[in-house]
């Protein structure tokens, strides 16, 4: 009698044990996956800013739904920024997170997905912050520091900038200055002054008289192109020399300071949508000439091409959560099991909680 009591208590430990698995940790590869995936979703979500990284999973709650053969995650997870902006679209993980030189930024987001085949992102809640001046002083005392935005020079820097791009551009059309998205400043034998910010495609071809570049509007057309630029100038400590518009004789780039700049130019969505009519329509018609939307065109053509219902269609960007610069957050310590995970950068701020 003992023995068969003892056999049906084993039996039943071991049949709570299959009904009742353990709840996923931070170290869960399938938690991983979720929140890798998850993240992806958010920067294609977003409309401005930088594309962020994960720095860790720092908390989660799991609810399967047997019903549906899924679950629902709640996620915390640790980001970085990275030095890709948005507007490039590209996979996160193909981005450099901004390192101790570069102004870094930090944050959090909250997200729920829903994961069964595939990873659903539900909703999300990002907030983000600069690394405090103080702290990169400490471990890089002759790092740059962040500069306003608003200050003229810095728009001055962003012009300069543009402006040589415009010169050395093979490109059809001028490009004007979007948005300044970050600024920094260093001094090297002089003030340095870097910036960073997105342009646009103007209506003006580069036939057109340098007189009326300042009258050029951005161009207003879906297939207008977006880039993103890196600039930096070295000024006298003394003086700051305004150059004059594009294209004048003695505003060439060897008579002033020294400007550097590098850009991105994307091509835009909706190129590749209509890349994509243009092949479908192909697939019926042999001998079908169209223009090649894959390069930077001159926008002289017609864009007639009737929308496909085969074509993948989105929802409106932004339409998923929100990201906002706030304060770091008193958190309460993680409940899950194994969180929160390791971290994938500390930048050598071991004093600060990225």
């Amino acid at each position: 009698m003992n023995v068969y009591l003892l056999v049906l208590c084993l039996a039943l430990l071991q049949q709570e044990g299959i009904a009742r698995p353990d709840p996923p940790g931070c170290n869960s590869p399938e938690v991983v996956r979720v929140a890798e995936e998850a993240l992806e979703q958010i920067n294609q979500d977003r409309t401005n800013g930088y594309i962020l990284s994960l720095n860790r999973l720092y908390d989660l709650s799991h609810t399967p739904e047997k019903e549906k053969g899924g679950s629902f995650y709640k996620l915390i997870i640790d980001v970085m920024e990275t030095k890709c902006h948005i507007t490039s679209r590209k996979p996160w993980k193909q981005c450099e997170v901004r390192n101790i030189g570069d102004v870094p930024v930090y944050g959090e987001c909250e997200l729920s997905a829903y994961v069964d085949s595939h990873v659903k992102l539900q909703s999300y809640s990002c907030a983000l912050r600069e690394v405090p001046a103080t702290a990169v002083v400490g471990v890089c005392p002759d790092c740059p520091t962040a500069e306003n935005l608003n200050e003229p020079v810095i728009k001055e820097t962003a012009n300069l900038s543009l402006q040589r791009f415009n010169e050395e551009s093979r490109l059809a059309n001028y490009f004007t200055v979007e948005n300044i998205t970050r600024a920094s400043s260093q001094w090297v034998v002089g003030p340095s002054y870097f910036v960073e910010f997105t342009i646009l495609e103007t209506v003006c071809s580069k036939k057109t008289d340098v007189n009326e570049l300042s009258n050029c509007p951005p161009m207003d057309c879906q297939f207008a192109h977006r880039g993103f630029c890196l600039g930096s100038h070295m000024a006298h400590e003394d003086q700051f020399e305004i150059r004059l518009s594009v294209g004048k004789k003695d505003s060439s780039v060897q008579n002033q300071k020294p400007v550097e700049v590098k850009c991105e130019i994307y091509e835009p969505q909706a190129a590749a949508v209509e890349e994509q009519a243009h092949a479908k329509a192909d697939s019926g018609h042999t001998g079908h000439q169209h223009d090649n939307h894959t390069h930077l065109h001159p926008h002289e053509h017609m864009h007639s091409v009737a929308p496909s219902s085969d074509l993948t269609v989105s929802n409106p960007r932004g339409s998923l959560g929100t990201v906002v610069d706030q304060p770091a957050p008193l958190r309460s310590s993680p409940a899950a099991s194994s969180c929160p995970g390791p971290h994938t950068h500390n930048l050598g701020l071991n004093k600060l909680k990225l």
